[in-house]
């Protein structure tokens, strides 16, 4: 009797903590705002299922025609983190990806939903996955204070973008257009293109030079962008991202160069 009650007793305190799992698994925290997978389903049909799947799985009714092709929530690899290469993302990072949107993508900006519409999708899509429930979140990368931009730092950023092999994907003059290019293919096996450069001031995964820090240091999952963290001291990543931005505003001056230009 004692062992059945014990037995019985383990099975309940079991229930509770996969319980626990679960329901963590089906929300979303970002600040404040607590989502909820049961009414981002709602959600979901109404306005990802088309590209997205009924499964999630990318494979909807428009995905044939995207180029890139709507990403694959099942695999719970994502591009647009905060977090270490391989890992998953925070709540905040898919949350972003909603309300930015991926520039030059199938994937528009979702802004006009309310912010709790938004947090309710993000509980939603993490439902697709397992890996929200067996695997622990990690602390998202530090992004150190950025140093002045310069001349100089640009001229660096120049050197360790050939030194680093970036031009062997994105082409001498960042326009996409490198040796490589033509043979790359994201985790699906999808041909993908590396990101032109020189096609103005909007990225992937957002704008600022923080958020171009951040995705030298994560890496983009599920492409052939690694991570850097390892390859290149912070200072180094400073000056990658002051030259690709100069590529990016069509060559314009740093802003000590500016300064030293004759009216």
């Amino acid at each position: 009797m004692r062992m059945k009650t014990i037995l019985t007793g383990s099975a309940l305190m079991l229930l509770f903590l996969l319980t626990g799992q679960l329901s963590r698994a089906q929300e979303s925290h970002i600040g404040r705002l607590t989502g909820s997978a049961n009414r981002g389903k709602d959600l979901y049909r109404r306005y990802c299922i088309f590209c997205h799947g009924v499964h999630g799985d990318g494979r909807g009714d428009s995905a044939p025609y995207l180029d890139p092709k709507p990403r694959d929530f099942t695999a719970a690899t994502f591009k647009c983190r905060s977090t270490p290469t391989g890992s998953l993302p925070l709540d905040s990072d898919l949350y972003d990806t909603i309300t930015r949107g991926v520039h030059a993508s199938g994937m528009p900006s979702w802004d006009p939903l309310t912010r709790q519409q938004r947090a309710d999708l993000v509980a939603y899509i993490k439902t697709f996955s397992s890996r929200f429930l067996e695997e622990k979140l990690p602390a998202p990368i530090e992004v150190p204070a950025e140093p002045p931009n310069s001349s100089e730092s640009i001229k660096r950023g120049g050197e360790l973008f050939q030194s680093m092999n970036c031009w062997a994907c994105h082409g001498k003059e960042g326009r996409g257009n490198g040796p490589s290019a033509i043979s790359l293919t994201d985790s699906k096996g999808y041909p993908i293109t590396p990101f032109d450069f020189t096609s103005g001031p909007r990225f992937k995964c957002g704008d600022t030079n923080r958020e171009m820090f951040r995705d030298l240091v994560t890496g983009l999952d599920g492409t052939p962008m690694p991570s850097f963290s390892d390859a290149m001291k912070p200072d180094q990543i400073w000056d990658v991202v002051h030259f690709i931005k100069s590529l990016a505003s069509g060559g314009k001056l740093a802003p000590d160069q500016a300064k030293a230009q004759p009216n």
